[in-house]
């Protein structure tokens, strides 16, 4: 082994190669002889479900875990990485999904703490003439002076990415690098790293769920699945199947839900908004006058990046945050969010994060599948909670929707992600819907579960209720929406079919492309 003093200061694009790599926590096996090449300057990607070993791989390129065996090759030397400080020293460094950044300080004050050990006293004048001649050589014209709290989402990432480069790395690894970009911010981010790889400036590993930036920038692909790698290739010679198969070990079609199906023709909207208003958390609209209707058999998908009033928009509907001004009305009827109104208007909802905000943690899982009807028969009779049928129910529903549980009387924050969806589900979608209303319902579930949530809700419209899916992945809608309407600070700015949408339109408007034609137009 070669220690890190002694191998000379290299630049350019690494080469990296794992060799036989186990990580074992206890008798938990996390990473079980993997082994994986990665030439320099290539764009590498990394698959797998939740829980595959992603993560705890690229922990051990860059020293926060060290590998029970198995070594790593860097360059053709065998280099031991102890802690993150002896990664960076190597150039690996990393970008993670959440920033990083230091909201109150700027751009350049971000990038210059950066480095770690500074001196007492900093010589600005001389850091921002480096820092400007610095960013000259990169594509993103960000402003040096600017708080890291006013940029937008697309723009810290590519701060994240940017410091990345003023560190001098050689091998950046890039996790979920465009889970909070519009499709033209993706783009973008992805070509400017793509474009480095091929100067050989750096070599890139990105772990990513979303097949077609793997198609549109890497050079190969390596599948993990319960701490195995079971396949990769180059990405010419692979398909978007055949990767998702790897991915889950059995057969996957990933063709579109929508061929498969046929609108539910009737003129009178299921869910009507008629100009609604919400407040946000700061007391000031965060919802404006906005104004949408959904028909049965339809699922209208709402687009749009992050904090634009899509989670407000959600709780307002969900009954968990007040109207200001407006109205909802269900089937005509007016439509408050309580829970008599729900019940009796047949509307049920998939809430983000629903172990935060769907479910009680500690309680069991059978009481929180009977929160919906603990007081109507056969559960409940005069006022009395029949136990007996109540378990029998959520025996019912775990079977059906294949809930892994320890048992019904387990608490429901023991249960995965995945299986706390299924549960939810079960509770939801169990009786007969007439609206469903659906907000970022896959975020952080693996691969399986996510199919088979995108399944239920498909179900769900096949069945002929009304569905309002607010989703940040635009692939999602792109796949189960009939129409797509975009949102931004709090307003529906354009509206299309999902069949002929245009990805690039979309990506505009929600990156904010209407405000500019508002200045044109007040020109």
């Amino acid at each position: 082994m070669i220690p890190i003093e002694a191998i000379p200061p290299a630049k350019g694009a690494m080469a990296l190669d794992v060799l036989h790599m186990s990580k074992h926590f206890g008798s938990l096996a996390a990473l079980d002889d993997v082994s994986i090449s990665i030439p320099a300057g290539s764009f590498h990607a990394l698959l797998g479900e939740n829980g595959a070993g992603k993560s705890t791989l690229v922990k051990c390129l860059v020293g926060f875990y060290q590998q029970t065996a198995g070594s790593v090759m860097i360059d053709g030397r065998e280099t031991d990485i102890p802690t993150p400080t002896t990664a960076s020293a190597l150039g690996i460094g990393m970008v993670y999904q959440h920033f990083t950044l230091v909201p109150s300080m700027t751009v350049a004050e971000n990038l210059v703490a950066a480095r770690g050990a500074l001196p007492w006293k900093l010589d600005w004048k001389a850091e921002k003439k480096a820092l400007a001649a610095f960013m000259e050589t990169v594509p993103f014209k960000l402003p040096l002076d600017k708080p890291a709290a006013s940029l937008a989402a697309g723009e810290k990432q590519k701060v994240e990415i940017i410091k990345q480069l003023y560190l001098k790395r050689r091998f950046l690894i890039l996790d979920e690098p465009t889970s909070v970009l519009t499709p033209d911010e993706a783009d973008e981010v992805l070509g400017f790293v793509h474009r480095l790889t091929r100067e050989k400036a750096f070599t890139a590993v990105m772990i990513t769920h979303k097949f077609r930036e793997v198609m549109a920038y890497a050079d190969a692909v390596s599948v993990l699945r319960r701490g195995k790698l079971v396949g990769g290739g180059q990405v010419a010679d692979l398909t978007v199947d055949a990767m998702a198969e790897m991915m889950v070990g059995n057969k996957v079609n990933t063709s579109k839900h929508r061929q498969e199906r046929s609108p539910t023709p009737e003129a009178a909207p299921r869910l009507d908004l008629q100009k609604i208003t919400a407040l946000g958390d700061n007391g000031l609209p965060a919802v404006h006058a906005l104004s949408l209707s959904v028909r049965p058999g339809e699922i209208l998908g709402i687009a749009g990046v992050s904090g634009n009033g899509q989670r407000e928009l959600a709780e307002v509907l969900n009954g968990q945050r007040l109207l200001h001004a407006g109205s909802i009305r269900i089937r005509g009827v007016e439509f408050g969010g309580s829970r008599v109104e729900r019940a009796s208007q047949r509307v049920f909802s998939l809430p983000e994060e629903p172990l935060k905000n769907a479910c009680v943690g500690p309680v069991s899982v059978a009481d929180n599948m009977a929160l919906r009807n603990f007081d109507q028969a056969p559960l409940s009779r005069f006022g009395i909670l029949n136990r007996r049928a109540l378990r029998a129910q959520a025996t019912r529903f775990v079977e059906t929707f294949r809930v892994k549980t320890q048992g019904i009387d387990a608490p429901i924050s023991s249960l995965s992600g995945g299986n706390v969806q299924r549960a939810v589900l079960a509770r939801e979608l169990s009786a007969p819907v007439d609206v469903l209303i659906v907000a970022n319902p896959v975020f952080g579930l693996d691969f399986a579960a996510v199919a088979e949530t995108h399944a239920r809700i498909m179900g769900a419209r096949a069945a002929g209720a009304a569905v309002l899916l607010i989703s940040e992945d635009l692939d999602e809608l792109l796949e189960l929406a009939d129409r797509i309407a975009v949102i931004s600070e709090g307003k529906l700015v354009y509206e299309t079919n999902a069949e002929t949408a245009d990805v690039r339109t979309l990506g505009h408007y929600m990156g904010g492309a209407h405000h500019a034609g508002e200045h044109a137009a007040a020109a």
